[in-house]
C-alpha cells in the first residue's frame, strides 16, 4: 500500500491553520480506512519562517496526532521554497504526495479523486480551477491574461492550475534534481513529463486569517515564471531598440526635407520627447537585462534554498 504524505506550506496561518489540519485529518483518515493509502501516510506542514504561533500549533497537533507531523524553517524562504523542502525533507517518508496551501481554498474533497487518478496510472495529477467566481474582474483578466502569455512564449503550463497537485515518487526524486532557485513550479512540473491528468474544482474564499498573496506578490510570481522560463523581454527590448532607431531614421528624412523646403521650425519640445523617449527606453532595457544578470547572479552563489531548523520527521523516524 502506497504512503501518502500531504505536504501543507504555512506562513503565519495561526488562525486557519486548527481547523485545516482536522479538515484535512479527516481526508486522509477516509482514505486509509478505504485501504486506498497506507496507515503510515502523514500530513507534513511546513512552517516557514512564521512570525505567530504556526510552528506551535504543528508542534502540538503533532504530540496528539500520529499522522500529523512538520518541519520549521529558520526563517521566511517563500512559497516555492516551502513547497519543495517540504517534498526534500518527506520524500523517504512517502510513495505519492500531494501539495495544498494552509489556508484550504482549494477544495480537499479533489484529493481522493487525486488518488484514484494516481492509482489508475497517472504520475501527476493536476488540481485545476473549474471557475474563478470568487476572483474580482481584474484579477480573473489578469490571470487569463497571464496564461495566454505563456503558452504564446512557449512555455507549458496547466490553465487555471496552481500548485495544488499530486505528484508519484518518480516525478518528485525528477523534480528535485532542478537545483535552480528561482523556482516557478508550475511551469516546471509540466516539463518533467510522465503521464499526467486534471481534477476540476471550485475554489473556495478564505474563511480565516489574511491572504499571503496580494497583488504585488502575485505579479512578482508570474514575472519570475516568465524570466525564469523565457528570454522574450530580451527579444521585446531588441524589437523596441529596432523600432526606436526606424523611428528616428524616418525623423531624420523628415527633418532634411522640412530643412531643404525651407520649413524649419524652432522649438524644444520635439529634442525633449525623444530624449526622454530613448532614455525611458534604455532604462527599460538595462533593467531586464539587469533582472536576468542578477537570477545567474543568484544561482552562481549555489546558496540552499531553505534551511530547516527543526524537523518533526526525522523526530517520528526514532
Amino acid at each position: 500500500m502506497d504512503k501518502l504524505v500531504i505536504v501543507v506550506p504555512a506562513y503565519n496561518e495561526e488562525e486557519s491553520l486548527p481547523k485545516s489540519l482536522r479538515i484535512l485529518d479527516n481526508v486522509l483518515q477516509e482514505l486509509i480506512h478505504k485501504n486506498q493509502v497506507s496507515v503510515d501516510s502523514k500530513i507534513v506542514v511546513v512552517n516557514d519562517g512564521s512570525r505567530d504561533l504556526t510552528w506551535k500549533i504543528i508542534e502540538d497537533s503533532a504530540k496528539e496526532n500520529s499522522h500529523i507531523s512538520g518541519i520549521n524553517f529558520s526563517r521566511n524562504f517563500g512559497h516555492q521554497n516551502a513547497v519543495i523542502g517540504g517534498l526534500t525533507a518527506a520524500r523517504k517518508y512517502g510513495d505519492v504526495f500531494v501539495t495544498i496551501d494552509a489556508d484550504l481554498q482549494d477544495d480537499v474533497n479533489a484529493i481522493p479523486k487525486m488518488i484514484e487518478a494516481y492509482h489508475q496510472g497517472y504520475d501527476v495529477v493536476y488540481g485545476a480551477r473549474s471557475a474563478r467566481k470568487t476572483d474580482t474582474k481584474f484579477k480573473r483578466w489578469t490571470a487569463e491574461a497571464f496564461y495566454a502569455l505563456m503558452n504564446k512564449i512557449g512555455v507549458e503550463m496547466i490553465p487555471d492550475a496552481a500548485d495544488f497537485r499530486l505528484t508519484s515518487g518518480r516525478v518528485v526524486d525528477e523534480l528535485l534534481s532542478y537545483k535552480e532557485r528561482n523556482l516557478f513550479l508550475r511551469g516546471i512540473v509540466p516539463k518533467i513529463g510522465f503521464p499526467s491528468t486534471v481534477v476540476y474544482y471550485e475554489r473556495k474564499e478564505r474563511e480565516l486569517g489574511e491572504s499571503k498573496y496580494p497583488l504585488k506578490k502575485m505579479l512578482g510570481l508570474a514575472w519570475d515564471g516568465i524570466t525564469s522560463f523565457s528570454i522574450a523581454p530580451m527579444h521585446f527590448v531588441l524589437a523596441l531598440g529596432l523600432l526606436t532607431t526606424l523611428i528616428s531614421f524616418v525623423m531624420l528624412v523628415y527633418t532634411a526635407i522640412q530643412y531643404f523646403i525651407g520649413h524649419v521650425i524652432q522649438g524644444w519640445s520635439s529634442i525633449m520627447v525623444s530624449i526622454w523617449f530613448l532614455g525611458g527606453i534604455q532604462l527599460i532595457g538595462l533593467s531586464i537585462i539587469g533582472e536576468y544578470l542578477g537570477k545567474v547572479f543568484n544561482e552562481t552563489k549555489g546558496r540552499p534554498r531553505f534551511i530547516i531548523q527543526d524537523n518533526l520527521l526525522s523526530d517520528d523516524a526514532k
